[in-house]
């Protein structure tokens, strides 16, 4: 684990400037820097740098950070890869602590077998170049593939020899432990024989977000059914295959340029895509896709368009994967290439404009895909149909996001010739008996009035607790020395805004922050407060964990005229700052009244479940007592409204 030094001597040697100008143009704006911003399309400069403050914004897209999270945003990176990248830059020693015998253990097998896997991929790679083998056979298959030189070399393609185990009397050789050939899948063990998995070849290996090889795809040369076609690594310590996606780690950077990530199948998919000038593309290497794998694709994009050749078997196998994907709330599109075509044919006959060109005309949501596909086999029969058109809102259903599922409906509406209302009906009783499912409930029957109905149940459709915390740590931030006052029963306090919220916030466990990035910004505002100190942003700043950096910076690079959280019915204030003996009080009733509400919702709905009348007249008198809170919270609130 990295020492606590390193990471303080990085924060304090770290320019942002100097850090962000090795991946973006940047011009003097005023006392700040203003730039193109790279994580997603744009003409006019909307990223803004802050030496002062050490923080970067983009209110085009609402990226913001410190140079720590820059790296781990743009990069791709950990915490602890971002630091040692940045440590590298500044030429800082690296001091890791120690760790226990368990951690070092494991630690060391991990790094065993990176070390292995580095070693392998050299040998491979060496190969392919150096030896007459591997020239005649592994190079010449590459160049009947169409597989350029830069591309053998960006993507470190190689050949493992056809020999019983070359390769792994080389390695022994050189003092490789055989234990860790064997873990890492290279070396195969039967008895007291040894032999390479991999001989006889081409070699594609597989590297993880930073780079590091973490395992092997192998490609059969030789035309036998009984020898598989395509070989992987088995799983490892350091490979798992449902956690890794062939080339995103030469993709990651174009995936965040452009805002889309073509996801294909295979490994020659990718290469010859990448040829083509087409680099933000990735594979599942023939394996079906995994929640995992789509979170990987997450993190840089929520725009995944899929890339399908024209078998209509396959692609119904697949259909599956795209549930997956709407599920993880992404944006999925479908490409189907033309009979006898992939990704990699196509790529090879075609210019990039080309290429691009049919991509963007054919790309379809996977409404309309799926309807085309499916509708072929229900024709006429209306049983057919009507098993499709559930088909089809099983996947609407997926869809987390509201707006985005009903826009779906909308042109399902369209497509089948169906009314909306139905649609929805229909998506409606999918949703709740999943529900029920999940919870392992039987499906709930309708009340009859029953006399357990003590009080209508609030309105809450979702916990809002992270949005009223997290206008608690704005208010903070932005306002913390601010002189307030406070009128209660009409005796008038002196505050300021820091010291009224941590006094009411500390003071009651209801209101007690619960979103763990905020409730650290808080205790260092709170601690600061006791202790009769000036605040210090630059400490949250560079925090060590990137949400708080990342929300401090967020807040302190706005320029608020108003609260987002709030309104005056019909008319709007413009600077807040001068309404903060009101908006300081109103956001501490507001998220009290909120929890209180969610505690109603929690009462109420127990009652149904209650048949014993002690317990019985407990909740209703808990019922009671919050009801009347909530009325007095709203009398407070007067004729504010949540935005």
């Amino acid at each position: 684990m990295l020492d606590r030094s390193t990471i303080d001597k990085v924060f304090d040697a770290a320019n942002i400037v100097e850090v962000i100008r090795d991946f973006v143009q940047l011009k003097k704006f005023g006392v700040n820097y203003k730039g193109l911003c790279p994580f997603h399309q744009e003409k006019t400069p909307s990223f803004m740098v802050s030496p002062a403050k050490g923080i970067y914004k983009c209110f085009g897209c609402s990226k913001a950070g410190n140079a720590v999270n820059f790296i781990m945003e743009h990069e791709g990176m950990s915490f602890v890869d971002s630091i040692k990248y940045l440590a590298k830059k500044y030429h800082i020693e690296i001091i890791e602590k120690e760790q226990s015998p368990e951690e070092k253990e494991q630690k060391n097998l991990r790094e065993s077998l990176m070390i292995v896997n580095a070693y392998a991929q050299e040998f491979f790679s060496n190969y392919l170049h150096s030896e007459e083998k591997g020239q005649s056979i592994g190079l010449s298959y590459f160049k009947e593939r169409g597989i350029q030189p830069p591309m053998i070399e960006k993507f470190q393609l190689g050949y493992c020899p056809d020999e019983t185990r070359l390769f792994t009397d080389a390695a022994l050789k050189k003092g490789y432990q055989q234990d860790y050939l064997i873990q890492t899948g290279l070396t195969i063990q039967r008895d007291n024989w040894l032999g390479d998995r991999f001989r006889g070849r081409i070699i594609f290996p597989i590297h993880n977000l930073s780079g590091r090889v973490v395992g092997f795809g192998g490609r059969t040369l030789i035309n036998d059914k009984k020898t598989a076609k395509y070989l992987n690594s088995p799983e490892s310590e350091v490979y798992h295959k449902s956690q890794v996606l062939y080339g995103l780690f030469q993709a990651k950077r174009a995936i965040v340029q452009h805002d889309k990530c073509y996801l294909v199948e295979g490994y020659t998919d990718v290469i010859s895509m990448h040829q083509n000038g087409i680099e933000n593309v990735v594979a599942s290497s023939g394996t079906a896709l995994t929640v995992e794998q789509i979170r990987l694709i997450k993190r840089f994009t929520e725009n995944i368009t899929v890339l399908y050749d024209g078998d209509e078997a396959g692609l119904k196998a697949s259909l599956r994967g795209i549930d997956l994907i709407l599920e993880e709330g992404l944006n999925v599109r479908v490409v189907m290439f033309p009979d006898g075509e992939d990704p990699d044919s196509y790529s090879q006959s075609h210019t990039s404009s080309e290429t691009l060109d049919y991509l963007h005309e054919n790309e379809k949501d996977f409404i309309l895909f799926k309807t085309h596909l499916l509708q072929k086999d229900a024709q006429n029969d209306p049983i057919a149909r009507g098993n499709l058109i559930r088909d089809i809102l099983q996947s609407v259903s997926l869809i987390p996001d509201k707006i985005k599922r009903s826009v779906f409906i909308r042109e399902c509406s369209r497509q089948l010739d169906m009314s909306e209302e139905m649609l929805y009906s229909e998506v409606t009783k999918i949703l709740r008996n999943r529900s029920y499912q999940a919870s392992g409930q039987q499906q709930a029957k309708p009340s009859q009035g029953s006399s357990n109905s003590y009080l209508a149940n609030p309105k809450v459709e979702k916990d809002l607790t992270p949005h009223f915390e997290q206008e608690v740590i704005r208010l903070l931030l932005k306002y913390g020395d601010v002189p307030i006052q406070i009128t209660e029963e009409d005796v008038t306090y002196d505050y300021t805004v820091a010291g009224f919220l941590c006094e009411q916030i500390e003071a009651e466990e209801s209101l007690k922050l619960r979103t763990p990035h905020l409730k650290t910004i808080f205790d260092a505002v709170s601690a600061s407060q006791l202790e009769g100190k000036a605040f210090n942003h630059q400490d949250l700043i560079l925090h060590t964990n990137p949400e708080v950096s990342r929300t401090v910076a967020d807040i302190l690079s706005k320029e608020y005229l108003l609260s987002n959280l709030w309104r005056k019915k019909e008319s709007y204030v413009e600077d807040e700052s001068e309404k903060l003996n009101e908006l300081v009080p109103e956001t501490v009733y507001a998220l009290k009244q909120h929890r209180v509400q969610v505690l109603l919702k929690e009462w109420n709905d127990k009652l149904n479940h209650i048949e014993d009348d002690e317990e019985l007249m407990q909740a209703l008198a808990m019922i009671k007592q919050l009801s009347a809170i909530n009325q007095l919270l709203s009398k407070k609130l007067g004729d504010r409204a949540i935005i």
